[in-house]
């Protein structure tokens, strides 16, 4: 083995030069993971790293991801479909993955790597915890195997993945019907006045056809079962 050839320098690859080889292990590595392990598709939980386990988005977004699973094991015995699939990270994100754990199913974590957030959750599957350093290629796996998506109330973080996949939507760059749930009403509202932006004309009315806003469990696990089977 020559340790002299390029592809073994580490020092070439983590220069300016060898950006597009590791954007690239990015794309490669995952994708070879995921069909490894058969993950066709997955429901992705976008939501605050902050809140802990004894908040009630906490337990709801747990209490979905594992009915979710269980339902996608009884039905799907010998493939994995509609994997819950989180950002990695704690919070909201660890409930996910959590719920998704003691229900006795896989779960995938696209961590990034973060000066105050050191490891993923505990409870993603091994092999299928990922880190990225590029923002942009986490972005991509996060909607590129998406049947549908459940956005918990969150910060800055959630907000931008929110109006990126609404945007791709909007746009048609995603062609595919995805199933999106604003979870909590009182949240949401609060946050953001879709109506002024309608008066202001800088949407469309029929853009508000991009997403629900639900307050139950039952109602966003009824309404994602239906949506992602049609």
């Amino acid at each position: 083995m020559n340790k002299d050839r390029f592809y073994y320098d580490e020092k070439f690859l983590g220069s300016m030069s060898g950006r597009p080889l590791r954007i690239l292990s990015e794309y490669l590595g995952p994708l070879s993971t995921l069909q490894r392990n058969k993950i066709r598709d997955t429901i992705v939980f976008f939501g605050s790293a902050r809140l802990k386990e004894q908040d009630e988005y906490y337990q709801k977004t747990k209490d979905l991801a594992f009915r979710l699973t269980k339902w996608s094991m009884d039905k799907y015995k010998d493939e994995h479909r509609y994997v819950i699939t989180s950002g990695g990270g704690p919070g909201i994100m660890e409930a996910a993955n959590r719920g998704a754990s003691e229900a006795g199913g896989k779960s995938v974590g696209l961590g990034i790597s973060l000066p105050f957030e050191e490891t993923n959750n505990k409870w993603i599957t091994k092999r299928l915890n990922f880190v990225f350093h590029y923002f942009f290629m986490r972005k991509f796996w996060f909607i590129y195997k998406t049947k549908g998506i459940v956005y918990m109330p969150g910060g800055f973080g959630t907000l931008d993945e929110l109006f990126d996949v609404l945007t791709l939507l909007q746009c048609k760059k995603v062609t595919r019907k995805v199933p999106i749930i604003l979870f909590g009403n009182k949240y949401w509202d609060g946050l953001i006045n879709w109506d002024h932006m309608i008066e202001n004309k800088t949407i469309s009315k029929s853009d508000l056809k991009l997403f629900v806003m639900l307050d139950t469990v039952n109602d966003a696990f009824d309404y994602l079962v239906k949506e992602m089977q049609k």
